[in-house]
């Protein structure tokens, strides 16, 4: 029997708003089909567990993925479960400036021999990470805020209770209030 196929990209991109809001627009998993090609749909069924309907005109696959790692501002990772579980990513935060934000998606997926026809259909490419980079960078510039937030930590696949910060002034950074 065949070894399992791996294909592994990391991509970065630098967005014009500050890494709360970056960070914030990506744990709004719902909005993804709105400017992720790709994306048909996503449901929240847990803090920690999304169902995901991916794909294109001629098909569609849908799975689940669970969330493993995440923390504000910095970091959300995720595997892919049942028949998905070679599917594995993160996407990285990162300051810039006050207004700028470097992010930093890695994509790895390891196909078992009887899936590698769906891994050559729909590769994972440099090039098709870039181009949903640059829609969720058009998406997010172009709405200068994000539409919702969820600041919660998961370490190890188990989630935590959101972290509380002071609000801040976006002029002088001194809490509100």
């Amino acid at each position: 029997m065949p070894s399992a196929a791996a294909q592994s990209v990391e991509e970065a991109i630098e967005v014009a708003v500050p890494v709360h809001t970056a960070y914030n627009q990506w744990t709004q998993f719902k909005t993804f089909p709105r400017f992720m090609r790709w994306v048909r749909g996503v449901e929240q069924l847990r803090p920690n567990l999304t169902r995901w309907e991916v794909g294109t005109s001629w098909a569609t696959w849908t799975f689940l993925a669970e969330v493993v790692e995440q923390r504000p501002d910095e970091l959300i990772a995720w595997q892919g479960l049942g028949r998905w579980a070679g599917h594995r990513g993160e996407v990285r935060f990162r300051t810039l400036a006050p207004d700028r934000t470097e992010i930093v998606v890695s994509l790895r997926s390891v196909t078992r021999p009887s899936r590698r026809h769906l891994a050559h259909r729909t590769p994972l490419t440099p090039r098709l990470v870039r181009s949903e980079l640059a829609r969720f960078r058009q998406f997010i510039e172009g709405v200068g805020q994000e539409c919702g937030a969820w600041r919660g930590v998961i370490r190890n696949g188990q989630v935590r209770p959101q972290e509380e910060k002071p609000a801040r002034s976006r002029v002088a950074g001194w809490p509100v209030g």
